[in-house]
């Protein structure tokens, strides 16, 4: 299976058909017992874990929360990838291209699910990686919100020539915003 740059990959299958552990063996979470895998033609066994994520930055399928508030939240990332901070300009521009209006000063506790999963997205957006890791990352939004929220994302991610692979159950996002799609049968 070849991941192309700079494009959008939607891996789509079966519950329990192994789409959420390939995405973790990409990040190097888990360590597949045969074959390879290589990023950018090397072997991620051999790849350094921390260093590999400052590069291929995953969202799981339950949004993680780091810190009070929704600044803190969204500086999470960068100091993790030990990048330079983001301006509250930036942090605020990301909230847009995520859909997500709420304050900087909010307390991040208070999120819905779907708020939750938009900050993250947000958060890892700041980070401008080269690979984005995405786990059914609106899986708690309508259908209406989950198409713009994936749109603009996908925009954003290749405005800085950004990859994204992404694993969902909506064929209505892969089959618009997947420049490529996989899938992944159980058996």
């Amino acid at each position: 299976m070849d991941i192309p740059e700079n494009k959008n990959t939607c891996i789509i299958g079966e519950s329990g058909a192994g789409k959420s552990t390939l995405l973790k063996m990409f990040n190097k979470m888990y360590i597949p017992d045969k074959g390879t895998i290589h990023y950018k033609g090397n072997p991620i066994k051999d790849m350094d874990p921390v260093n590999l994520r400052r590069e291929v930055v995953m969202i799981s399928q339950t949004p993680l929360l780091f810190g009070d508030t929704i600044e803190e939240n969204l500086q999470k990332g960068l100091i993790f990838s030990e990048k330079q901070t983001a301006s509250r300009e930036e942090m605020t521009q990301a909230l847009k291209i995520v859909k997500l209006d709420k304050d900087l000063d909010t307390d991040a506790k208070e999120l819905s699910g779907g708020e939750r999963q938009r900050l993250s997205l947000g958060r890892v957006l700041l980070m401008k990686p080269e690979a984005y890791l995405l786990d059914e990352p609106t899986s708690a939004l309508d259908e209406e919100t989950e198409l713009e929220v994936m749109k603009s994302f996908i925009v954003a991610a290749r405005e800085h020539g950004g990859t994204v692979v992404m694993v969902t159950h909506s064929t209505n996002v892969a089959e618009q915003y997947g420049d490529e799609i996989i899938r992944i049968s159980k058996r």
